[in-house]
């Protein structure tokens, strides 16, 4: 195979762009094919929490979540919260994803995998940004998990796995909670630190600085959206966008919750669904937290941004089309206000932003990421889930030893294509 290969990158979201400058660091030609700005608001990266949690190794569902569903159907305003128009979609991806936690090992399973993954993330986002020119964006501070109790901390089964993966942390009582966090609401009287973790204080800006340095360092940015990809026999000749074809010999689907429509193009009809995300955001908030944090009971991530102080979580199964429920986002901002008495409760409606999104999930929880079934000239790299700023930057590297016929740093088998083909 060699180096030196014309490869077309479609999506230009943080695997996208990643993938882009490590393809261009191994010798390859690298087109950049995406409709929107990277980076922009239409982005899933844009309006991602902000964390780089190399600890986020558990798969969504968990034993016993079947029993959950009719209330995530009832609740619309639940941190899962499934569409009634968009269940007979939604149900054979459902279906995989209940049967995906079912047990402990397969979590464990997963664990392990994503672990490999996500570890070391902060450093290398750190080595990114660095190159890009925006070393301020990546902080390698820690983030913390919060509990009104330690009971709601040991009763959980995600913690156990991590420690069995390896994940490190300090635990903290109430009185040290309080040192590090004076402005934090005194119902949360437990608190779990993991060092090793990161933050990213402006994802959409990351991304959008990412892209630069992979224009500056030779990759082609083109704006265009793909729809298809050509093959000649097992051989790739093309991808077909709507404003014509890009001749290539290789090519990379990165494109989020959009990919499955493309790789369904040359055969593979791959389970990804979107959960739609919702964050808020209060420009110059008068309080807040020191460090990023989670919230056990409200299921949300808090993270301070260069543009504000951010809340973002909760899931929403509802597909692409559907338009927001912004009721969503309100009580994301009502749950930021509870754990902040003295944020004011009169805050301006023009300082309050909302924003919804489009995480692109696979059932299991884990990304695809490795060959098309059609052609070894065509790698995937998408369906991250949750964890797609934290795992783009060992993804990026693992498509552009892929790309040169390497074999990858990491063992990628549990994140094969072929596990749903």
């Amino acid at each position: 195979m060699g180096t030196g290969r014309h490869v077309a990158i479609i999506g230009a979201g943080a695997v996208g762009v990643i993938s882009a400058i490590e393809a261009l660091r191994e010798g390859h030609r690298v087109t950049l094919i995406d409709p929107g700005e990277p980076g922009g608001t239409q982005a899933a990266s844009y309006g991602n929490a902000g964390w780089l949690s190399s600890h986020s190794v558990i798969p969504p569902a968990e034993p016993g979540v079947w029993k959950k569903v009719p209330g995530y159907l009832l609740d619309p305003l639940g941190p899962l919260a499934i569409r009634w128009s968009y269940l007979p979609k939604a149900l054979p991806w459902l279906i995989k994803y209940l049967l995906s936690g079912s047990t402990e090992a397969k979590i464990e399973t997963t664990a392990r995998a994503l672990r490999e993954l996500l570890k070391d993330a902060p450093r290398l986002h750190k080595k990114l940004a660095e190159e890009a020119g925006v070393p301020d964006l990546i902080e390698r501070n820690g983030v913390m998990h919060v509990f009104p109790s330690r009971a709601g901390f040991d009763d959980d089964l995600g913690w156990r796995i991590r420690k069995r993966v390896g994940v490190e942390w300090l635990e903290l009582n109430a009185d040290e909670m309080r040192q590090r966090e004076p402005e934090l609401d005194p119902r949360y009287a437990f608190g779990v630190m993991v060092e090793e973790a990161g933050r990213c204080r402006d994802p959409g800006a990351y991304v959008a600085a990412l892209a630069s340095h992979a224009a500056a360092i030779g990759a082609k940015l083109v704006r265009a959206k793909a729809t298809g990809l050509r093959l000649d026999g097992n051989k790739l000749v093309a991808v077909i966008t709507e404003t014509g074809e890009i001749a290539c010999d290789a090519a990379v689907v990165a494109a989020g919750a959009r990919s499955g429509q493309l790789t369904a193009s040359i055969g593979d009809a791959l389970p990804i669904e979107t959960e739609r995300g919702y964050h808020v955001m209060i420009e110059n908030p008068e309080v807040g937290p020191r460090h990023s944090m989670m919230v056990s009971d409200a299921k949300m991530v808090v993270n301070w941004t260069n543009s504000g102080l951010r809340a973002a979580g909760t899931v929403e199964i509802g597909g692409l089309e559907a338009a927001p429920n912004w009721k969503r986002a309100e009580i994301l901002r009502v749950h930021l206000l509870s754990m902040f008495p003295k944020l004011p409760r009169d805050i301006s409606p023009s300082r309050i932003k909302s924003w919804m999104g489009h995480r692109p999930s696979m059932p299991d929880g884990r990304p695809c990421i490795g060959h098309a079934r059609a052609s070894r000239d065509i790698v995937y790299a998408f369906g991250h889930g949750h964890i797609g700023l934290v795992g783009s930057a060992r993804t990026g590297r693992v498509v552009a030893q892929l790309l040169s016929g390497k074999p990858t740093e990491i063992p990628i088998t549990p994140f094969a294509p072929a596990r749903f083909l």
